[in-house]
């Protein structure tokens, strides 16, 4: 059985789409690949466990450099690893430069999760030459969405190299008992319509424009999640809201976090910059059968909601446009039906976690063992 190693930030139990993603993968493609995980603790100490199957090492931190876990142990794991192909998760600042340092020799595959956000001058006097070197060796890249692979200035060498395998979630289980009762209550104690928005509150997530969209409207936002940003727009919504009109949840357990998704009327992404890679909320609120309203950014974004299928795809930023397009939802339920029921098929047809591990299978054994020059596999 191949043997891939996956280096990430973290791993599940802690929160993030880039950790959500790398479980996914590992749980998925069980029976057919031997995967293993390095990540980070995020303490000094370093310790191996089995979780759900999964081998994963946590590589004790020093501590963080603005954002970026500082883990010193990581090159000797690398220089010590025993696998078929390494999976590169980035942006990953540390593990880029640790894999650098190791070079270990087995074929590397990077799946480029996000462009990296850092002050332009700062990405090229630092973060460019080392991508440069490390991504020279890569064999293989992958990207979640066409338009990421278009819009990625670092991808742009690499494109006969670049493989797009979007995201996969698990469908919601039909007549979840337990699941309409937590909903039910929800909506007992929120006055609708209700919009829901979950995701760390930083600021690419446009959650000031959700609120100033909303200001006077008779509706309800829920707000999940937690950042750096959360005491600046509970100010914001304090201001501009009617009181108990915008509620902020912080972290919440998945079970409690799906409820809302059954209770919500529709979903709104709100983002603003490309930092928003992707945007995998969207396939949460489709499961569930709920319409979404994102933006256009030249992401893959746009490409997860289809303006008119399974939501309604505003221009970034636009207070007007995000008003206009929660007015048009909350007063016309046949609609909601309709792009929820739009968003449920969408899901089943292009982003089932099925069809993302068998595509990442054979791409780990095009890589690992290749036959015939590498193609792209870029399309819409």
């Amino acid at each position: 059985m191949l043997r891939v190693l996956h280096i990430g930030k973290f791993y599940p139990p802690a929160a993030g789409g880039m950790e959500r993603v790398v479980r996914s993968l590992c749980t998925s493609a069980g029976g057919r690949l031997d995967s293993r995980v390095l990540a980070y603790n995020s303490r000094s100490s370093t310790f191996a466990e089995t979780v759900e199957g999964v081998p994963v090492t946590r590589v004790g931190t020093w501590g963080k450099a603005g954002s970026v876990p500082v883990s010193p142990g990581l090159i000797s794991h690398l220089r010590r690893i025993d696998a078929d192909l390494v999976v590169l998760h980035e942006p990953n600042p540390w593990a880029l430069l640790s894999y650098a340092v190791a070079a270990p020799r087995m074929p590397l595959a990077i799946w480029y999760h996000s462009d990296v956000v850092r002050p332009r001058l700062q990405y090229q006097l630092f973060y460019a030459p080392l991508a440069r070197r490390v991504y020279g060796r890569a064999a293989s890249f992958i990207v979640s969405s066409p338009a990421l692979a278009t819009h990625a200035d670092a991808l742009r060498p690499y494109l006969d190299r670049t493989h797009v395998i979007p995201f996969g979630i698990e469908e919601r289980a039909p007549g979840d008992r337990e699941l309409l009762l937590r909903a039910e209550g929800i909506r007992r104690r929120l006055q609708g319509p209700i919009i829901l928005f979950a995701g760390r509150l930083v600021a690419y997530k446009g959650v000031d424009v959700l609120i100033n969209a909303i200001a006077d409207l008779p509706v309800t936002v829920v707000i999940v999640g937690d950042g750096p940003m959360r005491a600046s727009w509970t100010a914001l919504a304090a201001r501009k809201a009617v009181p108990g009109r915008i509620v902020f949840t912080g972290e919440i357990p998945d079970d409690e976090l799906k409820a809302y998704f059954e209770a919500c009327d529709m979903f709104v992404l709100p983002s603003v910059t490309r930092a928003e890679a992707f945007g995998f909320v969207q396939l949460e609120a489709m499961t569930h059968g709920k319409p979404v309203i994102s933006t256009g950014l030249p992401s893959g974004v746009p490409w997860v909601n289809r303006d008119g299928v399974t939501g309604i795809v505003v221009p970034p930023g636009s207070v007007a446009a995000l008003r206009a397009a929660i007015q048009q939802l909350a007063s016309d339920a046949p609609l909601r039906q309709r792009l929820g029921a739009g968003g449920q098929r969408r899901v089943r047809d292009e982003f089932s976690i099925r069809q993302m591990a068998d595509r990442f299978v054979r791409m780990c054994h095009d890589v690992a063992t290749p036959r015939t020059p590498a193609r792209s596999e870029i399309s819409g």
